[in-house]
């Protein structure tokens, strides 16, 4: 029975620490696994989508896998290449 219960805990802080966090560096986001990143991607998607409908969950998944596939994104974190993301979503300009 510890056994058991030790199983349980252990798996449920593992679960926890492999959470992709707003502290992550850019670099861990292709090791991710693609529930993480869903995980992750969603609840930007909750935080940001009332700046625009854009900003869903599909959006982050694309710009994050953009931002840690192109170049070398070194110690930047998730919270700044979530920034970047969202500066870059403007909504296209208005014909004068």
């Amino acid at each position: 029975m510890k056994l058991f219960l030790f199983a349980m805990v252990f798996s449920v802080s593992h679960a926890e620490a492999a959470k992709l966090t707003m502290d992550d560096k850019v670099a861990r986001w292709p090791r991710a696994t693609t529930e993480e990143k869903i995980d992750f991607a969603t609840r930007m998607g909750k935080a940001f989508s009332s700046l625009s409908p854009d900003l869903d969950r599909n959006y982050f998944i694309k710009c994050l896998e953009e931002t840690a596939n192109i170049g070398n994104p070194g110690d930047i974190k998730l919270e700044e290449a979530v920034k970047m993301c969202v500066a870059v979503n403007k909504p296209p300009s208005e014909p004068e």
